[in-house]
């Protein structure tokens, strides 16, 4: 289970400065909500897909960070 920061928090804050399970933990959900997000819900998706990519992506950051089962 999720044990973080919340998404009112986070919004007020960079995508620079989350950790990387928070942009591992809010990828995984809102790719399973995406047919319904509104635009600005698919906007900061997209925003979150791109900082997990500049960050070598999703494999690198489960391997320096994150068990793969943690969020499950």
């Amino acid at each position: 289970m999720y044990d973080g920061r919340d998404m009112t928090e986070l919004t007020m804050m960079s995508l620079a400065d989350w950790q990387d399970h928070e942009l591992i933990f809010f990828q995984r959900s809102f790719q399973q909500i995406m047919p319904y997000l509104n635009q600005e819900g698919q906007s900061i998706y997209k925003k979150i897909i791109n900082e997990i990519e500049e960050r070598g992506g999703l494999k690198q950051l489960q391997t320096d960070d994150t068990p793969s089962n943690q969020y499950s």
